[in-house]
């Protein structure tokens, strides 16, 4: 799959998490996600668009939610949600003052950036690469790595499984000082022509391609 994908975005670099050059946006962890993957697939995905659900109950009573929430937090309070839905753009980027861990229900492409890479609050979308996920692999999301929405490999959409410090991604109490943070823990700019997020107020931080994952 990852060979195709490749030939069919020649304008963007294209990796796998298996590839020496993830481990400067996150690391690959060695689990048998099988159990919260069989979970997650029977929540229902939306009819078009993308969905994020910040913490889901029947995802965090399995025993895999407990085993990545040590590694990703050490014993501190996690949530485990669910992005899923349809999208190929890149469209935005965020990061968070921590990592997250990502496990893919489906096949995916997670397009990374780098927060050194980052001009300001600007980022040249040229700086990004992507990274080919199958299903059931688990990955480390480091803090200092920008990201957003996956993108899917087939017609059927994509699913991953979010795993943040509690909290993170609920609406933010008070004022916030800061004009790329959006929600709690979470930094947000998007692509100057993504008018649905300016209106929301997102700041339009990235310039250059809207990159568009093609899979057929």
């Amino acid at each position: 799959m990852i060979n195709k994908l490749r030939e069919l975005n020649p304008q963007i670099q294209f990796f796998s998490v298996n590839d020496n050059e993830f481990k400067n946006y996150g690391r690959k962890i060695e689990y048998d996600s099988k159990d919260i993957v069989k979970t997650a697939k029977n929540v229902s995905m939306p009819d078009k668009g993308a969905f994020y659900e910040p913490s889901i109950n029947i995802l965090e009573k399995e025993k895999s939610f407990e085993d990545l929430s040590i590694m990703l937090m050490g014993g501190l309070k996690c949530q485990a949600g669910m992005v899923r839905g349809y999208n190929s753009y890149l469209n935005a980027l965020e990061y968070h003052n921590s990592s997250e861990i990502n496990v893919a229900i489906t096949p995916v492409v997670l397009l990374l950036g780098l927060r050194c890479e980052m001009d300001g609050d600007n980022f040249d979308s040229s700086n990004i690469k992507a990274f080919y996920l199958e299903e059931g692999d688990v990955v480390e999301v480091f803090a200092t790595t920008l990201h957003f929405t996956p993108c899917q490999v087939n017609d059927n959409g994509f699913g991953a499984i979010v795993m943040l410090p509690k909290g993170t991604n609920e609406l933010l109490d008070g004022k916030k000082g800061d004009r790329l943070l959006f929600k709690n823990n979470k930094w947000v700019i998007c692509h100057k022509d993504n008018n649905a997020l300016v209106e929301k107020g997102v700041y339009p931080g990235i310039s250059g391609e809207n990159y568009q994952i093609k899979y057929n």
